[in-house]
C-alpha cells in the first residue's frame, strides 16, 4: 500500500524551527526576493520607478532616485507600517501554513507571544491576501455546487410550550448567511449570499462556470434553473449519497467538511463582515492539501507581498472597520 502524501518527507519541506533560526538579514532578504526578485533593482511603491535606488543600510530602506520617496521592503503591502521584526511575520505565515484546519487568533497569539489584537489583525491580513489573489477564472469539466448555512442557529427554549418552529422565515435570525461553493478538482470558489436561492445561483453560474461544464447538485430548488443553461445532474440526498448513475456532490461536501471543522474546532464563530474571507481560506486549504508546506508558505508570502495596503486593517482596533459585508450578489 503506497504511503499517504501527507506522511511523506516531500510534504514537509518547511518547519517553524527553520524560520526561527533565520537572522534579521535573512528575513529581510526573503521578503525582498519574494517581492522584487534577487536582482538589486527594486520598485518604488509611490511612483513605480524600477531601478537600483539608493539603499540606506542602517535603516534597511531605499530612497527613490526619481521622486525621493523613502520606502522599505513592506511599504505599500498588506504588512505596511509594521512594528514587529520581519521574522515574526514569516513565523506567523509558517504557523498559518501548517494549520490545515484553520488557526484561531488566540492560538496564534500564544505561539508568537503577542497580544490577541495583534494576532487577530495579522491573521486577517493573511486571509485578505488570499482573497485578493484567488483565481476567479471560469470552472470547467465537472463542477459540484452546494450551499451551507452559518450564523443561523436558534437555541430551543427549555419548555416545550415556549418553543417555536425554527423552519419558518419569520423565526430565522437576520444574521443567517449561506456559503455557496462551486468546485472542480483542485479548484474551489466560494461566495456568501443571504440564502440559497435561484437568482444568486444562476448569476454565479453564468459568471464563473463555462457553458460546456457539467454541474452536479442536490435536489434543492435553488438549482432548478441551471437545467436551462447547463448540463445539470442531481442527486437526492434524502434517499442516497450517490445515485445509481454515479452522480455525487462529494467535491462540495468535502469542502464543507473542512469548513465545518474550521468553524467548530478553531474559530467557533464567523463574523458576517469577514465570512467571505473565512470561506475562501477553507477553499485555499482544500485546494493546496496535496502541496508541500514549503510551497504553500512561499505562495502565501508572495500573495502578501503583492497585496496593496488594505485600509480595513489599518487602525482596526481604533474603529476603522469594514462597513459592508462581502456578498456575492
Amino acid at each position: 500500500m503506497p504511503q499517504h502524501f501527507l506522511l511523506s518527507a516531500k510534504a514537509r519541506t518547511l518547519s517553524v524551527r527553520k524560520v526561527m533560526e533565520l537572522s534579521d538579514d535573512q528575513a529581510f532578504a526573503a521578503f525582498k526576493e519574494v517581492r522584487w526578485g534577487e536582482d538589486e533593482e527594486v520598485a518604488c511603491p509611490d511612483c513605480g520607478s524600477y531601478r537600483e535606488h539608493f539603499f540606506i543600510s542602517t535603516r534597511k530602506q531605499w530612497r527613490c532616485k526619481d521622486c525621493n520617496h523613502t520606502f522599505s521592503v513592506t511599504s505599500g503591502t498588506i504588512f505596511a507600517f509594521h512594528k514587529m521584526p520581519l521574522k515574526m511575520y514569516l513565523m506567523a505565515i509558517a504557523i498559518y501554513t501548517n494549520a490545515v484546519k484553520g488557526l484561531s487568533a488566540l492560538q496564534l497569539s500564544r505561539d508568537l507571544g503577542v497580544q490577541y489584537k495583534t494576532a487577530f489583525v495579522l491573521a486577517h491580513k493573511i486571509r485578505e491576501s488570499l482573497m485578493e489573489h484567488r483565481d476567479e477564472s471560469e470552472l470547467s469539466g465537472e463542477v459540484h455546487m452546494d450551499g451551507a448555512y452559518v450564523n443561523g442557529h436558534i437555541r430551543e427554549k427549555n419548555k416545550k410550550e415556549d418553543r417555536i418552529d425554527r423552519r419558518l422565515a419569520e423565526n430565522q435570525k437576520p444574521t443567517k448567511r449561506c456559503v455557496l461553493v462551486m468546485r472542480q478538482r483542485e479548484k474551489t470558489l466560494t461566495f456568501v449570499t443571504k440564502s440559497e436561492n435561484q437568482a444568486d445561483v444562476i448569476y454565479l453560474a453564468d459568471r464563473f462556470v463555462k457553458n460546456d461544464a457539467v454541474i452536479c447538485a442536490d435536489e434543492s430548488p435553488a438549482y432548478d434553473t441551471l437545467h436551462a443553461k447547463f448540463d445539470t445532474r442531481r442527486v437526492n440526498h434524502a434517499k442516497e449519497y450517490r445515485s445509481d448513475d454515479g452522480i455525487t456532490n462529494n467535491l462540495a461536501e468535502s469542502y464543507f467538511s473542512r469548513f465545518r471543522r474550521m468553524q467548530y474546532g478553531q474559530m467557533h464563530k464567523f463574523g458576517n463582515l469577514y465570512l467571505a474571507n473565512y470561506a475562501n481560506e477553507a477553499a485555499y486549504r482544500e485546494d493546496t492539501r496535496r502541496m508541500p508546506n514549503g510551497e504553500i508558505f512561499k505562495d502565501i508570502l508572495t500573495k502578501c507581498a503583492k497585496t496593496r495596503t488594505n485600509r480595513d486593517w489599518c487602525g482596526y482596533w481604533q474603529g476603522n472597520k469594514r462597513r459592508e459585508e462581502r456578498l456575492a450578489a
